[in-house]
C-alpha cells in the first residue's frame, strides 16, 4: 500500500536549509484513520476469534481510539465496551456519541479509578461487571498493535533524517523506531503533561536508542487546547489544506515548525512528519469550545 507523502515547504522553513514532508497516513480511511487503521489490524481480528467475542478497551472523552475500535467491532459484529475516564457529560460529544451509535457500552470511571487500568484487581472487578473479554489497552497500545504500526514506514521512508510523531501511550512511536534505519532520529511529541512512564514504556518495546521525546508542545495535556493552537491550526489548513487535530498532530506540528525556526535541524536536513489522524476529535472541540476546526467526517 502506497501512502502519500507531501513537502510542506515555506520561505522561512527554506530560509533553514531543510526539508519538511508529511506522510498523510490519516488517508488511509474516512473513518478509522492514521496510526489506528494500524494498531488494530491484528487486535480486531484476534477480538473476534476471541470465545466471548466482545473486546473492551479504555480512552478519554475525545479518544480516536474510542472512535475507531467502536465502529471496526461494529463492522466485524463484535460486542464492544469501552472505560471512559471522568464522569458523563451530556448531550455527549461527538466522539461518545458515535461510539454509542455503533454500539459500545460506555462505562464511565473516576480518574483515580481510570489509573488503575493496567491492574488485575481492577480488570477482575470489569470482568465480574461485564464477563470475559478480550481486553485491549488504552489506545490499543500492545504487541499486535506495534507489530501493525511498524508498517507505518516503508523502503521510500529511509532517506529521511529525522521522523516526527505524535504520542499517547507510545505504541505507534515504538512501531516506528523498530522499523526505522540506523541513521535515521525519531522525536516523539507527547499529547500528555509531561512524560509519565512514556519513557520507560517504550524502552521496553524497543532495542533501539535512536530516539527521544520532547515534552514541550503538549500544551497542558490531552484534550487541552489555547487560542495559539487554534490559530496555528486554521491558518496551516489555509496554507497547505491540510487538517491538523488540536489533540495530537498540531501540537506535533506547532512543535515541528518551532525547532525548524529555533534551528534545532541541521541544514541539508529531511524531516518526515507523520499525520497520525484522529480528525474526528475536532468535531468535539468545535461544539464544546465554539471553535471552527477543520473538519473531514
Amino acid at each position: 500500500m502506497k501512502i502519500k507523502t507531501q513537502e510542506i515547504s515555506s520561505r522561512k522553513i527554506r530560509r533553514k536549509g531543510v526539508r519538511l514532508y508529511m506522510k498523510r497516513i490519516d488517508l488511509i480511511d474516512d473513518i478509522v484513520s492514521g496510526n489506528k487503521w494500524f494498531k488494530l489490524k491484528y487486535n480486531i481480528p484476534k477480538a473476534k476469534n476471541h470465545t466471548s467475542n466482545k473486546i473492551l478497551t479504555f480512552g478519554g472523552s475525545y479518544s480516536n481510539h474510542i472512535f475507531s475500535t467502536s465502529y471496526l467491532a461494529y463492522k466485524n459484529n463484535i460486542k464492544s465496551i469501552g472505560v471512559i475516564r471522568g464522569e458523563e457529560s451530556l448531550p455527549l460529544n461527538f466522539t461518545l456519541n458515535s461510539a454509542v451509535n455503533y454500539g459500545m457500552c460506555l462505562h464511565y470511571v473516576s480518574r483515580e479509578k481510570y489509573s488503575l487500568k493496567s491492574t488485575s484487581i481492577f480488570l477482575n472487578e470489569l470482568k465480574e461487571k461485564f464477563g470475559d473479554f478480550y481486553h485491549l489497552p488504552e489506545g490499543g497500545t500492545n504487541e499486535l498493535a506495534i507489530e501493525g504500526t511498524t508498517q507505518i514506514l516503508d523502503v521510500y521512508d529511509n532517506h529521511y533524517d529525522f521522523i516526527c510523531c505524535p504520542l499517547g501511550t507510545g505504541g505507534t512511536f515504538a512501531g516506528l523506531i523498530k522499523s526505522s534505519s540506523k541513521n535515521q532520529r525519531l522525536i516523539g511529541f507527547p499529547a500528555i503533561k509531561g512524560f509519565g512512564n512514556l519513557e520507560e514504556d517504550i524502552s521496553s518495546w524497543v532495542d533501539k536508542y535512536n530516539w527521544c521525546l520532547i515534552k514541550n508542545y503538549s500544551y497542558g495535556g490531552y484534550a487541552k487546547i489555547n487560542n495559539e493552537l487554534v490559530l496555528f491550526i486554521k491558518n496551516f489548513y489555509k496554507k497547505y489544506n491540510i487538517p491538523l487535530d488540536a489533540i495530537y498532530n498540531g501540537k506535533m506540528m506547532i512543535g515541528v515548525m518551532d525547532l525548524i525556526y529555533k534551528g534545532y535541524f541541521a541544514r541539508g536536513s529531511t524531516i518526515l512528519v507523520i499525520n497520525t489522524g484522529g480528525l474526528q476529535g475536532n468535531k468535539g472541540m468545535n461544539d464544546r469550545f465554539l471553535l471552527d476546526l477543520p473538519e473531514r467526517l
